[in-house]
């Protein structure tokens, strides 16, 4: 774990087509409906009780604390991490996964105003970044994410789609030669982390009607594959290290979201996940905890069949369960905002209003 103390942690800590032009094809807008051994994912296959009174309750209480976190410019995050694009983004999307959106829902204004910071921040060169981002490229991948989803859950918006467009372009051609992304938006390094927030906003935006090219996915794809261990775990760059379970989970997410559903990696990821993180067994190690069950439930997800079915009443009662008297849950390391939003999204995943969880 000493190598993934970067990918979310630090971050924000210092601040987090082919060549010929074809139509793109390598994320398919098709629905991902089948996993690795076949089964049908969840997006079309809920479950029994998936949706529990205790749940309701849980996130009513989640959703009014993390409304008195956002501050006046409509950011969200406070001291080190103030003025953040990526945990407003995050907390932005935990209330379009209830079903607000600009002008619709309790909490409409509050994504309005979240929105409206991020397109605030939304430069010339694309990069959608605040001043406190040292590290912006994770900002931007869950910024460029929120504006996928604001685009493809409302009435088509100019402003917001040039901004998305421009964030697209930035992406693309800051890919490094491995397939990846880092920290800085230039093609240097990479790390399994930041590429996977880079291909989720890419698949986000794709779904949305924007252009991504092919090659760009199929690179992001052997870049993500080259950085899986043997046990089936990731790794957090090429070169040689160990595995780790919430890598992992962002390893398996991203390559359902890069089009990729049959696969020996994406079984092995699996397995590994389910046999380090499976949640109620009490040895998961907590170093990045919410960041970790934010992409492993995304990946049991789309999974779905018998793995969806074991994890979700899993994972939903032990995030009730580390709920704060206060509504919030807490990471000590970036705060109750960040946290919250984490929790909130993959609580709410059963609704499937969110247009990357309904294919």
């Amino acid at each position: 774990m000493n190598r993934l103390i970067p990918i979310l942690v630090l971050v924000f800590l210092h601040c987090a087509v082919s060549a010929q032009e074809k139509e793109p094809t390598a994320i398919p807008a098709e629905p991902l409906t089948v996993n690795t051994t076949g089964s049908q994912g969840a997006e079309n296959s809920p479950t029994k009780d998936e949706i529990t009174t205790e749940l309701n309750d849980s996130i009513t209480r989640g959703l009014e604390y993390l409304a008195g976190q956002q501050v006046e410019d409509g950011s969200f995050g406070r001291g080190r991490f103030a003025n953040h694009v990526g945990i407003t983004s995050l907390a932005t999307i935990a209330f379009m996964s209830d079903g607000n959106v600009p002008g619709r829902g309790k909490y409409a204004r509050q994504v309005e105003r979240g929105v409206d910071f991020i397109l605030a921040h939304a430069t010339e060169t694309g990069l959608i970044a605040a001043d406190t981002s040292h590290g912006p490229m994770y900002g931007h991948g869950f910024a460029t994410l929120l504006l996928g989803e604001v685009y493809g859950m409302t009435e088509k918006d100019d402003q917001i789609r040039l901004a998305l467009e421009k964030a697209v372009e930035l992406i693309v051609r800051t890919q490094n030669d491995e397939g990846g992304w880092r920290y800085q938006p230039i093609p240097s390094d990479a790390d399994v982390s930041v590429t996977i927030c880079q291909v989720m906003a890419l698949r986000s935006a794709r779904n949305a009607g924007i252009k991504v090219p092919a090659e760009t996915i199929d690179r992001a794809i052997d870049y993500v594959k080259e950085c899986q261990n043997e046990d089936g775990g990731w790794r957090y760059m090429l070169r040689t290290g160990s595995s780790a379970w919430p890598r992992t989970a962002a390893g398996v997410a991203s390559l359902f979201y890069a089009g990729v559903h049959r696969d020996e990696s994406i079984e092995k990821g699996l397995n590994y996940l389910e046999e380090a993180a499976t949640p109620g067994r009490g040895n998961v190690r907590q170093s990045h905890y919410y960041y970790g069950q934010y992409y492993a439930v995304q990946a049991m997800y789309m999974a779905g069949g018998e793995r969806w079915i074991r994890w979700w009443p899993a994972i939903r009662e032990e995030l009730i369960n580390r709920q704060s008297s206060n509504g919030g849950w807490l990471d000590h390391h970036v705060g109750g905002a960040y946290a919250s939003s984490m929790a909130l999204i993959i609580l709410q995943m059963p609704k499937r209003y969110l247009p990357i969880f309904q294919r």
